[in-house]
């Protein structure tokens, strides 16, 4: 049994920070976002809520400058209000910025939001069981293995979820008449919107797959599709 107290002790702090940032984040998104509100997309989203058969998408926007889109594990699907900016601006069209809200619902509908979170308080637990485990038998490097293991694990899992993401969004976009020539476009402009293009790293270190690879696998779908 003791022996086994160090697995327990992990799996305990996996559960608390798992209820803990779920807290968070439910906070910290009711209290910095309002609903979309604007015409063009939400003709857009009611599109694809028809593709769906629900009444309606619910979009927020979340009231923080980088640039990005989150499918929060309630289900809830927000663009950053520096994503919104640029498409105000001109720099993004209501096309690609509707690619962005099917994307977070594939995310939602595919169970990734939630199993996000269970993976981050999980990943965080058995961080904590392999560093001890690790530590017995290396000690001073066992921690800093576990870590590296552990972000090749989850980088590996989140590009995943995103192939399946992308692929959602791709059949919804295709069914609803918007098609899929924005969601491509968009993935090009981003690498310059958010200086991300990835470059330095290997792609299995990325938690996004590279910029080609997921117009490629996009393109592939639809040819599939049509065939």
């Amino acid at each position: 049994m003791l022996k086994l107290l160090p697995l327990l002790l992990a799996i305990g702090y996996g559960i608390v920070m798992y209820r803990l940032s779920a807290w968070r984040l439910a906070r910290e998104l009711d209290a910095k976002s309002t609903e979309l509100a604007d015409g063009p997309l939400r003709a857009l989203t009611a599109k694809m809520a028809r593709v769906v058969d629900i009444p309606q998408i619910k979009v927020h926007i979340y009231e923080v400058s980088p640039i990005n889109g989150l499918a929060a594990p309630d289900g809830r699907i927000f663009i950053t209000r520096g994503f919104y900016d640029t498409y105000r601006k001109g720099e993004v069209t209501a096309e690609e910025l509707a690619s962005v809200i099917a994307h977070e619902l594939g995310h939602v509908a595919l169970g990734h939001s939630r199993r996000r979170m269970i993976d981050f308080s999980g990943q965080n637990a058995l961080r904590t069981a392999l560093a001890m485990v690790l530590s017995r038998f290396i000690p001073g490097i066992g921690p800093l293995i576990a870590n590296a293991a552990m972000s090749v694990l989850m980088a590996r899992m989140s590009r995943g979820d995103e192939y399946e993401a992308d692929a959602y969004a791709s059949a919804l976009l295709v069914k609803a008449g918007i098609g899929t020539e924005g969601q491509k476009s968009l993935f090009k402009k981003l690498e310059r919107l958010t200086g991300a293009g990835g470059a330095a790293q290997p792609a299995w270190l990325l938690s996004h797959p590279k910029t080609a690879e997921r117009i490629a696998a996009i393109e592939a779908n639809e040819a599939r599709w049509t065939t």
